[in-house]
Parts: structure tokens; C-alpha cells; sequence
């Protein structure tokens, strides 16, 4: 995969890529967003600890799928709270361990459950 980021544009804020192109044939996983809930159903409390665990299932979902975080080539996060940005960056800085995936952030009057903070959806190629 190339990570694409051209000197005609602005640099991307954070830790991300602008584009990444993915090689023909490579497999693809589409990840349905992925929430701050344990194995057992229930919905953590925090924001940060909603961001966690909402990872830690998407790194579930990449591994079930045979890839890991260094697959991934776009992460949509969708927040309730727009002062979390930093936060938010952090935690997913933590799990990228230095991989740059296109990225888009959201912020969103609500999500499909009132105790939900973050939601956060994403797609991998394994070329």
C-alpha cells in the first residue's frame, strides 16, 4: 500500500494519511462501527474508556479477519463530545502504533444508544 500525503495540500493534522491506494487484489474488510461495549453487553462509562474499549473490539474484528492495525487504510471516528479530539487522537495514536491510515473525525449530536460516546468504523486491504 502507498500512503499517499502530496506537498500540494496541507499536511494532515494529526497522525494520518490523506490517501492511501491500495494494490489490485488485495482482500478487503469492511468493519461495522464498533462501540465502547464489552463480551458481556455492557457499555463501559467515559469517554476514554468508551474510546479503549471501542479499539480494543476493532483490533478483535482485525484479528478474527487474519490482519492487524497495520492493515488498516481508513478509520471513520464519530464522537458526541467535541472537546475529545485530543483524546481521541491519543488513544488512536496508542493503537496505530506509527501506522497512518486515512482518517476522517465526526462530530455527531448522537449515536444509536444515549450512553454512547464514540463509535468507530474502518477498512483494511491485506494486499
Amino acid at each position: 500500500m502507498d500512503f499517499i500525503n502530496p506537498s500540494s495540500i496541507t499536511a494532515p493534522a494529526s497522525n494520518y494519511s490523506q490517501g492511501v491506494l491500495v494494490p489490485a487484489g488485495g482482500r478487503r474488510l469492511v468493519i461495522s462501527g464498533q462501540i465502547g461495549m464489552t463480551r458481556e453487553g455492557k457499555v463501559v462509562e467515559g469517554m476514554e474508556a468508551q474510546l479503549r474499549q471501542t479499539w480494543k473490539n476493532l483490533i478483535e474484528v482485525l484479528k478474527a479477519g487474519g490482519m492487524t492495525h497495520t492493515d488498516l487504510v481508513k478509520v471513520t471516528t464519530f464522537v458526541t463530545d467535541r472537546t475529545s479530539v485530543g483524546l481521541v487522537r491519543q488513544i488512536r495514536d496508542e493503537a496505530m502504533q506509527g501506522h497512518r491510515p486515512a482518517s476522517t473525525f465526526l462530530v455527531v449530536a448522537g449515536l444509536a444508544m444515549p450512553e454512547l460516546l464514540c463509535e468507530i468504523e474502518a477498512e483494511a486491504v491485506k494486499a
